[in-house]
Formats: structure tokens, sequence, C-alpha cells
């Protein structure tokens, strides 16, 4: 079986919970409390170097990490990821714009929010702000003539980005002005097999 090293407060491990779920697949959660340090310990920068989740452990015991590479290795060859070349880049490319342009200034806000640490990093919130409504802008340019990111449908390329965006609002960003990321949002939450950010 599957094991799956998270953390309900992140959105990068949601991602793969989401998918999971979505996929039909069993698997085993391991949370491991982020406040307290616990992907720094010995043990588990034995499994990951790196020290983050989520962390997917195969069933020969192979560890995967990253969350938008672990979707990808588990989307292959299902309804989740395109086969034709074109549409399968542009996954990848909404996929690359969510780690580069998306989840630096919308889901660094809202960690810095739940973990009680806005007031150190006071001098870096306007600009990771700016740059965070910008991703929100372009998303809802694309959403204004596409129901999903890529080939009319609901991809990874969705999952990765509903994760964070859907919970902007816990970092302070008003979604109010983007009416068609809105109604995307409403599309995610009604596909088969939604799982919300607070169920494991």
């Amino acid at each position: 079986m599957l094991r799956l090293y998270d953390s309900l407060v992140s959105g990068n491990g949601y991602k793969i919970r989401l998918l999971l779920h979505q996929l039909g697949v069993a698997f085993e959660r391991i949370e491991l409390d982020l406040g307290r340090g616990q992907t720094r310990t010995p043990e588990f920068l034995a499994k990951n170097p790196n020290g983050r989740i989520p962390l997917l452990e195969l069933e020969d015991g192979t560890m995967l990490a990253e969350s938008n590479a672990i979707q990808w290795y588990l989307a292959e060859g299902t309804r989740f990821l395109p086969e034709a070349r074109l549409e399968r880049a542009q996954v990848l490319q909404w996929m690359f714009f969510e780690q580069y342009s998306h989840e630096p200034y919308i889901a660094v806000l809202r960690a810095w929010s739940h973990f009680g640490s806005l007031d150190e990093h006071r001098a870096e919130i306007p600009e990771r702000r700016a740059r965070g409504e910008a991703a929100l802008a372009l998303m809802e340019g694309q959403l204004q003539s596409n129901d999903f990111f890529v080939a009319g449908r609901y991809t990874i390329a969705d999952i990765a980005l509903y994760a964070y965006t859907h919970v902007a609002g816990e970092g302070g960003f008003d979604l109010g002005p983007y009416p068609a990321l809105a109604a995307w949002l409403e599309r995610v939450r009604s596909q088969p097999g939604y799982l919300p950010i607070t169920e494991g």
C-alpha cells in the first residue's frame, strides 16, 4: 500500500490526498506536525533529505517527493492527465506556474498567518501580496473563457492550482474581484470524489 507523509495544514499535501481520493486508491497517511519540526528529524531526513512533505512511499519502498511530481506519477494513464503531447505540456506549464508564480506568494502568506509569523516578515508582505494578486489575475483571465485550465476538463493542473487558491483568504487575499476564478472553484468542488482540505 502507498504511504503518504503529510500534514493537514499543507496545501501541497492536500494535492496528493485529493488526487488519491478521486482515483480511489487506498493509502496510509502519516500526519507530521510541522510546527514541532517532525520533518527535520533524522528518521524523516533519511527518507527525504530535503525535509519536506508531502512524501509518497511507493509499495517497493521508493520515496517520491515534490507535490507536483507525485501528482504526475499518480495521474499517468488516468483521466487526470491528457494523452496529447501539447496538452500534457500545458498541464506542466500551469503546474510550473503554480510553483513559481503562485505558491511562493499565496501559500507563504497563508503559512505566515497560520504559524503566527506575519510580524517577523512584515517588510516582505506588500511584495508577496502584489505578486499573489498578479497570479490570481492571470488565472482569472484564463478562466474567463475556459472552464478548466487545460483541454476543457479537470486535470492535475486544476488540483495543483486549487490547493492554495481555495484557501487564499486565510492569507488575506480577497477572491471577490475574481468571479471566473470563483466559478472554477465551485466546479472543482463539484468533481466526483472531492475531499475537503481538512480531511485526511
